[in-house]
């Protein structure tokens, strides 16, 4: 039974420091950050598989037109329980913190390449993104992220109301996939105009195109770059990642068919 609160004392810090290491092979974020950041407003949610820290969500106060909200940074869950729903609760948890603590909304940003997030952020918690921000924290030297610009979706999630259910006619497709030696590849790219809703394909695992063919890797980054930012610039909003067999497509529609408990975005 995994057990969720949050993370207040050195001692939790610390374990979140070495679960760090074992998901991203980095360097964690450092102590005086993260306990300095829960003394003034940011929320820490850890996941607890008895008294063994699995997983967390890390986030901080932000402020921005004249709101505050909850900047959640990191979610890392420890590979052996990746897939098991823990990384959405842990946000479910932080967002009830957040409530608690006055935030309006939450937001974070996700690779809009990497399906397993977009799935989660969207079509799971609900969020929205209306937001795509190129080579958002430079050059990276991870694992999962060297080699490529940074690209990111911001995310936008209301902390006390669900997103409306919006009735949106048959999408639009931007771009087909073909296959070409067993790889995905963006082909028949057509230009944004005024549909009600659009859809978008991206590779179901980008991590494995990446180790098979970098190359291709960063020609869906820059392909998909333009797509995604011709769809934003022209008040799109990312609702949704639909999962296929062999490739996903996220649902585009306009920013102001969102509602969130009758309020607009």
């Amino acid at each position: 039974m995994i057990q969720y609160r949050e993370l207040q004392s050195r001692e939790d810090l610390e374990g979140m420091q070495a679960l760090e290491r074992i998901i991203w092979d980095m360097e964690p974020i450092p102590l005086h950050q993260t306990m300095t950041a829960i003394k003034h407003g940011g929320v820490i949610v850890g996941a607890f598989d008895r008294e063994n820290l699995i997983g967390f969500s890390y986030g901080f106060a932000g402020f921005s037109d004249g709101k505050a909200y909850l900047c959640s940074h990191m979610l890392g869950v420890h590979p052996d329980y990746q897939s098991k729903k823990v990384g959405e609760a842990l946000k479910y948890h932080q967002q009830t913190f957040a409530a608690k603590r006055g935030f309006t909304h939450m937001v974070w940003t996700y690779d809009p390449l990497e399906a397993r997030n977009g799935y989660l952020n969207l079509t799971k918690l609900g969020a929205v993104s209306f937001k795509y921000l190129e080579n958002c924290y430079g050059e990276m030297t991870d694992g999962l992220n060297a080699g490529l610009p940074s690209d990111r979706f911001e995310v936008h999630w209301p902390t006390t109301a669900s997103r409306s259910e919006i009735d949106f006619p048959e999408p639009e497709s931007l771009a087909d996939i073909v296959w070409v030696n067993e790889m995905p590849l963006l082909t028949n790219i057509r230009k944004v105009g005024s549909a009600q809703s659009y859809t978008m394909p991206i590779p179901k695992d980008f991590q494995a195109l990446k180790k098979q063919d970098p190359k291709l890797a960063i020609q869906w980054r820059l392909d998909s770059r333009k797509l995604f930012q011709e769809l934003v610039a022209n008040d799109y909003c990312a609702i949704e990642l639909k999962q296929d067999r062999d490739w996903h497509s996220y649902i585009f529609v306009k920013k102001s068919e969102v509602y969130y408990g009758g309020t607009a975005l």
